[in-house]
């Protein structure tokens, strides 16, 4: 079953950016997955007020592959600087439809 990483990420430093993005990107492949999004260009249309920079959608084949990714040694210390450099929401996403 696909799952889904949906990323709220504010830089509060940006000097991670240059070295995570090359790494990230490869290892998202590898583990299967796959970008749909990742833009500054959004808008909250409902609720109390969320902002963020950027908003990042990844899909993944599966659960495993998205956990895979996450707990990659070689994404560890990428991790860690981006958490470290910015104020980050990551949620994990089952690709289904409870209310149906």
């Amino acid at each position: 079953m696909a799952y889904y990483s949906v990323l709220d990420v504010s830089p509060t430093d940006d000097t991670w950016i240059p070295n995570y993005l090359p790494t990230a990107n490869r290892l998202v492949a590898q583990h299967g997955g796959q970008y749909l999004a990742r833009t500054a260009k959004h808008e909250q249309v409902e609720g109390d007020d969320q902002p963020a920079a950027l908003r990042i959608l990844i899909e993944w084949p599966s659960k495993a592959a998205a956990q895979a990714f996450m707990n990659d040694p070689e994404y560890a210390p990428h991790l860690r600087a981006r958490t470290a450099g910015s104020v980050s929401h990551h949620y994990l996403i089952e690709a289904t439809d409870d209310l149906a």
